[in-house]
C-alpha cells in the first residue's frame, strides 16, 4: 500500500531506504535458502512501523546459496539511487548465527568519524540491525548463515554522492535511519552536508575551505587549493557555520560565486532563491556607497544575472566594491557564531574569475594552496 505526505499543497509519494532494501532482499534469500523455493515477495517491519511487502527479483537458488534482490524506490524524492538493484547473498556457514558483510558497489569506510568503522562495509548501523533482525525471522536458531549485500551499479553510483569526500571508497551507503525515504527530506539532506566537518574533527583539522556549491568546489580546485579541505554547504549557509562551530573548527574560507555569497553580504544565512532572493538589491545598495551612479544601479537592479551585473561594475573601473562584499559577508558570518569562528571570503564569477578576497581571507588562501 503507497502512502503519501502533503508538502506545500503537492501529495508526494514516500519511498524506501537502501537499509530497506538490504533488509528485505537478505532475508528472502535466507528463506529461500532453506527452502529452496522460489518467493515472489517478502514483508519487512522498518523502524518507523510500517510494514512493507517488497517484490524479490533476480533470483538465483543453489543448494549452498542464494542471491536475490530488491529495486529501491524512493517514491518522489530526488534521489542518486533511486532504481538501484541491492542485492543480498546468503550462504550456508557451519556455525549457528547471522554474519552480515559488503561486496561490489558497497563503499568501504576509510576515515574516522562516521558510524561505521575503518575498514568495515559502508552498513549504517540501523540498516545493520535491520538485516540482522528480518533475517533471524526466517532462520532456524541451530543454523547459521552469512549474508553479503551488494549493488553492481553502486560503484558508478557512488561518484554522484557525497561518499567520496567523506572517505568512503568503492560504492554506495547502506543508510536510513527509518527504512522510509520521506519526499524531499531537507533535515536529512543538511545532515549529510555536517557529516564532511565530522570527518574532519577526527583527523584533528580545526579549519576549512566552505564551497556553496559545485562552482565553488570547482574553483577551488582550479586555484590549487586543497580539495580534502573543501566543504560543501549547498544554501545552508547559517547550518553550516554553526555545524563548524560544534565541531571545533576554527577558521573557515567562504569560496563561492558572487550570485550566491552576495545574498549572506545582505544577511541571509539560507540562500536558496525559493527563500529569498535580492542579489541585485544587495549588489545595488553596496556599489551605491562607493559610486554616484544612479544610472548604473538602475541597470544592476534591472540584470537578470549577477555575471551581467559584474560586467556593468567592471567596466566601471570599481572593483573594489567586490572587496568590501567580501569583507562584509566575512563579518555577517562571524556575527552570525558570535565571534566563535574566524572566517575569510573570496568571490568569484565564471566569466571574470576572483573578484574579491577580504584580508582574512588572502591569509587563509595562502595556508590552502597546495604545497
Amino acid at each position: 500500500m503507497e502512502r503519501y505526505i502533503i508538502k506545500k499543497g503537492k501529495k508526494l509519494r514516500y519511498g524506501y531506504t537502501t537499509g530497506t532494501c538490504a533488509a528485505a532482499a537478505a532475508k528472502a534469500a535466507t528463506k529461500m535458502l532453506y527452502l529452496q523455493e522460489k518467493i515472489n515477495n517478502i514483508t519487512i517491519n522498518t523502524p518507523k512501523g510500517w510494514n512493507l511487502t517488497l517484490d524479490i527479483k533476480d533470483i538465483e537458488i543453489k543448494k549452498d546459496c542464494v542471491s536475490c534482490c530488491v529495486i529501491k524506490d524512493s517514491g518522489d524524492d530526488s534521489d542518486v539511487t533511486d532504481g538501484i538493484k541491492i542485492y543480498a547473498k546468503a550462504e550456508r556457514k557451519n556455525d549457528k548465527g547471522i554474519e552480515i558483510t559488503g561486496g561490489i558497489g558497497i563503499g568501504k569506510v576509510t576515515k574516522p568519524g562516521l558510524s561505521v568503522p575503518v575498514g568495515k562495509p559502508a552498513i549504517n548501523p540501523v540498516p545493520m540491525k535491520m538485516i540482522k533482525e528480518e533475517v533471524k525471522k526466517v532462520l532456524h536458531k541451530d543454523r547459521g548463515v552469512t549474508i553479503t549485500i551488494y549493488a553492481p551499479e553502486g560503484v558508478k553510483i557512488a561518484e554522484k554522492t557525497f561518499n567520496p569526500n567523506l572517505g568512503i571508497i568503492g560504492g554506495i551507503s547502506i543508510i536510513g535511519t527509518t527504512g522510509i525515504v520521506e519526499p524531499m527530506s531537507e533535515e536529512a539532506f543538511k545532515d549529510s552536508l555536517a557529516l564532511e566537518l565530522s570527518i574532519l574533527k577526527e583527523e584533528g583539522v580545526n579549519k576549512a575551505i566552505f564551497a556553496p556549491g559545485n562552482y565553488g568546489r570547482d574553483f577551488a580546485k582550479k586555484i590549487s587549493l586543497k580539495e580534502d579541505y573543501v566543504v560543501k554547504t549547498s544554501n545552508f549557509i547559517g547550518f553550516m557555520l554553526e555545524k563548524a562551530v560544534e565541531y571545533g573548527i576554527e577558521e573557515t574560507l567562504w569560496i563561492g560565486h558572487i550570485g550566491k555569497l552576495v545574498k549572506v553580504a545582505g544577511g541571509i544565512f539560507n540562500t536558496h532563491s525559493k527563500v529569498a532572493d535580492g542579489r541585485m538589491e544587495i549588489l545595488a545598495a553596496y556599489y551605491g556607497l562607493m559610486s554616484n551612479s544612479k544610472e548604473l544601479i538602475g541597470k544592476i537592479l534591472e540584470c537578470k544575472t549577477t555575471e551581467e551585473a559584474v560586467g556593468y561594475i567592471l567596466n566601471e573601473n570599481n572593483k573594489d566594491v567586490f572587496k568590501y562584499i567580501a569583507e562584509r559577508v566575512s563579518k555577517r558570518c562571524e556575527n552570525r557564531v558570535k565571534n566563535k569562528l574566524k572566517v575569510g571570503t573570496l568571490l568569484f564569477s565564471n566569466q571574470y574569475g576572483i573578484l574579491g578576497i577580504c584580508p582574512y581571507g588572502k591569509k587563509l588562501l595562502e595556508e590552502f594552496k597546495n604545497e
